[in-house]
């Protein structure tokens, strides 16, 4: 069932169980949010930006990694990866989690497929322990509309 998008605005029930709508009131009272259209407007648009880098277009974010340096030559590794991708990545840092362990913040803006393919073999570098995006779409979409 497909929603009309030729209307203003569109309305539409939803199911929440007790345990959710007991949070969605709390989170309301917190964030002084009094209407829950605005409420759910606001978490669908969150949803939606946080989701959206993988429909492909261009991206901005941050790639976590943590890895073991003591394993093989994973910094050289590391660093070969990342001159790969100069055209992508604005920056990195390099911060010491413990006598073993680093971790890399890699700053990326690009077209999400090169993203994915420098994520892609950051996973699969031996000593890396986890990976993660954080990536925020930059391309064009509805503004919102006030409610």
């Amino acid at each position: 069932m497909g929603i009309d998008m030729s209307r203003e605005g569109v309305k539409f029930g939803i199911y929440l169980p007790p345990d959710l709508a007991r949070d969605l009131e709390v989170c309301m009272k917190v964030l002084g949010i009094e209407s829950k259209s605005r409420f759910v407007q606001e978490a669908l648009r969150s949803f939606i930006n946080e989701n959206r880098w993988r429909l492909g277009g261009r991206v901005i974010g941050i790639i976590g990694v943590i890895y073991d340096h003591e394993v093989g030559d994973v910094d050289k590794e590391l660093t070969d990866i990342q001159h790969d991708y100069l055209d992508i990545i604005a920056s990195t840092v390099h911060v010491h989690v413990d006598k073993r362990r680093c971790m890399l913040g890699i700053m990326v803006n690009g077209d999400v497929s090169k993203v994915k393919e420098l994520l892609s073999r950051i996973v699969n570098t031996r000593g890396v322990l986890h990976a993660k995006p954080l990536l925020l779409s930059v391309e064009e979409s509805h503004k919102p509309t006030s409610t």
